[in-house]
C-alpha cells in the first residue's frame, strides 16, 4: 500500500496532538514481526494517531523500520524522536462522514439556473430566469418613477440633454449687469492714456 503524504502544517498539528500520548506498542529486539505489525495496525484503526517505541536498534535501522511500516500500513510518518515513532492514519469512515457533512449544505444547481440566496433557499423559495428578468424590469421601472423630474425627463427618449439646454440658455457676457464691455487689451488702453496725456497742452 502507498505511504500517506501529509503537509507540513498537518504534521505540526499532529505533533502537537501527540505530545501528551504514551507509546502503545513496544518493538523488541526481534524487530517488526508479523504480530507487531498487526498490533500497530489495530491501534492505528482504533486511535488514528499513536506512538511506537523501538528498542535495541540504531537510528538508521529505526528509519528503515519507519519507512517499512508506512509502506505496509499506508500511514504517515509524523515524527521520529529518539526511539519513539509517531504514526498517523485517518479513519476512512470518519473522513467520509466529514466530507458528506460539508457537502450536505452545498447548493447544487444547473449553470442555467439563477442564484437563490441561502435565506430564500432555506424558506423553500426557488428563483427562475423569467421571474428574475421580470423582477429586474420592475425594479428599473420603480427607480424611474421615484426619480427626480429632471432625471426622468432626461431618461425618456426624444428629450434634449440637460447639459445642452444649459449651454443654449447661457446669457451673453456683460448682459447681466448692463455695462458694455470695452474692446482692446489692458496694454492698448494704457498706451492710449499716455498719448492723450502727452498731447494735452499745459496751462500756466
Amino acid at each position: 500500500m502507498p505511504k500517506l503524504d501529509i503537509t507540513s502544517q498537518e504534521r505540526s498539528a499532529l505533533r502537537a496532538r501527540a505530545h501528551p500520548l504514551r507509546p502503545v506498542v513496544l518493538v523488541g529486539d526481534r524487530g517488526l514481526t508479523e504480530s507487531v505489525i498487526q498490533e500497530i495496525d489495530r491501534n492505528l484503526t482504533a486511535h488514528q494517531l499513536i506512538k511506537v517505541k523501538m528498542a535495541g536498534q540504531e537510528r538508521d535501522e529505526r528509519e528503515a523500520s519507519l519507512a517499512s511500516l508506512c509502506e505496509q500500513l499506508s500511514c504517515a510518518p509524523v515524527h521520529h524522536l529518539g526511539k519513539t515513532l509517531i504514526l498517523f492514519r485517518p479513519d476512512p469512515k470518519q473522513r467520509r462522514a466529514e466530507e458528506e457533512s460539508v457537502n450536505a449544505t452545498r447548493a447544487v444547481r444547473k449553470p442555467t439556473e439563477p442564484h437563490t440566496p441561502k435565506k430564500l433557499a432555506a424558506a423553500g423559495v426557488t428563483k427562475t430566469r423569467k421571474a428574475g428578468i421580470a423582477e429586474r424590469s420592475a425594479r428599473k421601472t420603480e427607480r424611474l418613477e421615484n426619480a427626480a423630474p429632471k432625471v426622468r425627463r432626461a431618461s425618456t427618449p426624444g428629450t434634449v440633454a440637460s447639459g445642452a439646454r444649459k449651454t443654449a440658455a447661457k446669457p451673453a457676457a456683460g448682459a447681466a449687469h448692463g455695462i458694455p464691455r470695452r474692446g482692446g487689451s489692458a496694454l492698448s488702453l494704457k498706451a492710449g492714456a499716455r498719448r492723450s496725456a502727452v498731447a494735452r497742452p499745459k496751462i500756466r
